[in-house]
């Protein structure tokens, strides 16, 4: 009996040590696992909330886009002078109605600086529904008068703006070089016409003579233009007449070979040369085409 007894305790003993079990008894702490199902369902409702407000914003977008503030109701322009307003008003009406987003403002801009007098434009779409226009239109450089119309020119030579022949002119015109057109073929000229350039220099050389020059006593000289004559250098006061000619630019004009800025100076010497022997007073008349043979008629 002692025998089997030690054989089983050694037996025992080479058992390696488990461990021991825990009691499972009431009350005992369980040990926590990771709440691994709360992640996808957090995720999912992220999802959910990123798409309704994506939503929100598109419906919001589409309700802007469709809505009143984008769409044109209100027309509004700037900086005209000589550029009729009802112009303007043609050419943006097509406009009233249409998205601001969707307008072709380069295309408008470029229909407006096709005016006349318009040298610039500019057009700004103001939120909510306006559509706003503002030009800068050619400076005035001259008058060129027809039996109809007063025409007002600037430096290019285009006509840009008329007024009624009785019209006075504004203090800042009136200063201007002016020339009274009576040829036939001027009666056909308006607005959007351009004086050819050399025929323009000539009228505004002859109009920005110094009255003294030509041995005058008169404060302002104008040009006059005729079928018969060509330029006529005018005078009101005292009142007299002198016939230029049309240096070359009628075909009935041979023009000369000299330069007309030349051939103007020659006869602008003539006419010093008369006034220095007859009085200006009485000399009604001067023809100084030919400034070598100058003619004279008196006041009677």
């Amino acid at each position: 009996m002692t025998g089997i007894r030690l054989k089983r305790r050694k037996h025992a003993a080479a058992r390696p040590n488990r461990p021991a079990r825990r009691s499972h008894a009431r009350g005992a702490r369980q040990p926590r696992t990771p709440r691994r199902r709360a992640l996808p369902r957090l995720a999912s409702l992220g999802r959910i909330g990123a798409g309704l407000l994506a939503a929100l914003l598109a419906a919001g977008l589409v309700a802007v886009l469709n809505g009143p503030w984008l769409h044109v109701s209100e027309l509004a322009w700037a900086g005209e002078r000589l550029t009729p307003s009802a112009d303007l008003a043609r050419l943006l009406e097509p406009a009233r109605g249409n998205n601001l987003l969707s307008l072709d403002t380069r295309a408008l801009v470029a229909r407006v600086e096709r005016l006349p007098a318009v040298e610039r434009a500019v057009v700004s779409a103001q939120i909510p529904g306006r559509l706003a226009l503002s030009v800068t239109e050619k400076a005035p450089a001259f008058i060129w008068q027809t039996r109809s119309l007063r025409l007002i020119g600037a430096a290019d030579g285009a006509m840009i703006g008329a007024l009624p022949p009785g019209k006075a002119l504004p203090p800042d015109l009136a200063r201007l070089p002016f020339v009274d057109d009576r040829r036939e073929a001027a009666r056909l000229t308006g607005v959007g016409d351009v004086i050819p350039g050399p025929m323009l220099q000539i009228a505004n050389y002859l109009a920005r003579l110094d009255p003294a020059l030509l041995g005058s006593k008169a404060s302002r000289l104008s040009i006059r233009l005729d079928d018969e004559y060509g330029f006529i250098v005018v005078s009101s006061a005292p009142a007299w007449q002198a016939a230029f000619g049309f240096y070359g630019l009628e075909p009935s004009d041979p023009g000369q070979s000299e330069g007309p800025h030349d051939r103007i100076e020659t006869q602008v010497a003539a006419v010093r040369t008369l006034f220095a022997t007859e009085p200006e007073a009485g000399v009604s008349w001067v023809d100084a085409r030919n400034p070598g043979k100058v003619y004279f008629r008196a006041n009677r």
